[in-house]
């Protein structure tokens, strides 16, 4: 071969493309992944449980193919599994149950790709793998038994045949569906039902934010037709109220100590047409981001039990009623002057040692610079149901501002209002001061929500709900 051929070859060979590779040419043996920004081929096999090796086989792949997002990938050795493989987040008010009956899937092949071992597991916001196929017919109208019917009875009245409900949901005992269970009716009217398969047909639709350490949570449900609601969740009490634009919220606080996992949240009720349900679901609680404050020295009488716990229990006492009447509008404003809004000396969170002890505390609010005398002003329209001065928190102020949110001050030099009196934002309240357990005066600032403390920058710097 001449030099001139071999030169004109190397080119041709150096301007040839790399090929990323997006599925398997041949015709598919298994589920089709459709690959997500941030996936790989290793997290892939491991998501699925399949070796590497089967899963570039299995796509004609090597270990340095390249694999782009919107890709499609065989997934082999997923016997009796067939269609899309999708990640869905779970809502609450889903089960593996209705999850089986709304994509048409059953609950083993459920349980299989996601590698769960009880039912349990299953928490809202979990994401779960599930597959779709073509032509998966969309979920039907929700039925759901009230005290003393029949299944038989519940056909009748919605036209429709018993065994078919028997046989479409699963039922292995049709004589013992408790009160409140919901079924699936068969969706040949091509109505579509997607709300929640395990709630009652008047709950639309039910929505939660992220449940974090110190942070406050909103739980939303859209009703049709008027319901009364109620639900607990980590010891407290949900309390909902209705919102103007329709359906009703709740805000709850997660403690800033609150182990980070899982835990069981009820919301119940009753409804409409007189009947009631009862439903209980995990939800995963997440790890905050705290500082660790410097070691803190203060007389020793105040972090006695004997002081310290009467006074937590007089002080936590002011917070628990949630009145029916939302006073706040938008976010809180600073309870003090401009120049200091953005002066704090420690927030919210923060682990604390006192006298040496191990970081079992927490700093409960957010403190704000300040000299004695400073002024201190309402964040938010409210009424005052606590001045007094105690040990530990000095001269303090609790003000109700409606559904279970308050606001407190403490360390005060002078109180300035009254229990009873009805405030409103930017009033002047009190004057800053050195009272109780402190090293040097300041505003320690604090807002709870359902009972339990959270951190006022966020009610700063957001409005709920």
């Amino acid at each position: 071969m001449k030099p001139g051929w071999i030169r004109l070859l190397l080119v041709v060979l150096f301007w040839l493309p790399t090929w990323t590779v997006s599925a398997q040419e041949a015709s598919p043996t298994g589920p089709i992944y459709i690959v997500q920004s941030g996936d790989n081929l290793w997290d892939i096999a491991a998501r699925f449980g399949v070796s590497i090796d089967a899963l570039l086989s299995a796509n004609n792949l090597t270990l340095d193919s390249i694999i782009y997002e919107g890709a499609q990938l065989v997934i082999p050795g997923l016997e009796g599994v067939t269609g899309i493989l999708t990640t869905q987040d779970v809502p609450y008010g889903e089960t593996l149950h209705s999850l089986s009956l709304r994509y048409q899937t059953p609950v083993d092949v459920l349980v299989r790709l996601n590698h769960l071992t009880s039912p349990s597991e299953v928490y809202a916001g979990m994401s779960l793998v599930i597959p779709l196929s073509e032509g998966t017919p969309e979920p039907g109208p929700r039925l759901s038994l009230t005290a003393g019917q029949s299944l038989l009875e519940l056909a009748v009245l919605n036209n429709t045949n018993p065994y078919t409900l028997v046989l479409s949901n699963g039922v292995s005992q049709p004589a013992a569906l408790p009160a409140g269970q919901v079924l699936r009716r068969m969706n040949s009217e091509g109505v579509s039902d997607p709300g929640p398969g395990a709630l009652p047909p008047a709950i639309a639709a039910v929505g939660l934010s992220d449940f974090i350490q110190g942070q406050t949570s909103v739980v939303r449900v859209e009703s049709t037709g008027g319901a009364s609601l109620g639900g607990s969740l980590m010891g407290h009490p949900l309390n909902f109220f209705p919102l103007p634009e329709g359906g009703y919220v709740a805000l709850q606080g997660v403690h800033a100590m609150a182990e980070p996992g899982t835990y069981p949240m009820t919301i119940q009720g009753s409804l409409a047409d007189g009947s009631s349900f009862s439903f209980i679901q995990a939800v995963r609680v997440y790890a905050g981001d705290f500082l660790y404050d410097v070691p803190l020295y203060v007389p020793v009488e105040t972090l006695d039990p004997a002081i310290t716990g009467p006074e937590n229990e007089l002080w936590e006492s002011q917070v628990l009623a949630a009145s029916a009447e939302k006073l706040w509008d938008g976010a809180f404003a600073a309870p003090v002057d401009p120049a200091y809004a953005d002066c704090w000396p420690s927030i919210f969170g923060s682990r604390r040692s006192y006298n040496d002890s191990e970081y079992i505390y927490f700093h409960t609010g957010l403190d704000f610079c300040g000299q004695v005398g400073f002024s201190i002003y309402a964040p938010a329209d409210g009424i005052v149901v606590f001045t007094g001065e105690l040990v530990v928190r000095g001269n303090a102020t609790v003000i109700d501002h409606g559904w279970g949110i308050y606001s407190a001050y403490m360390h005060q030099s002078e109180i300035l209002v009254a229990v009873g009196d009805r405030v409103e934002t930017g009033q002047l309240i009190g004057l800053v001061g050195n009272t109780g357990r402190v090293i040097g005066p300041h505003l320690h600032f604090e807002v709870w929500a359902g009972g339990v403390q959270v951190d006022p920058l966020d009610w700063m710097t957001q409005a709920y709900p």
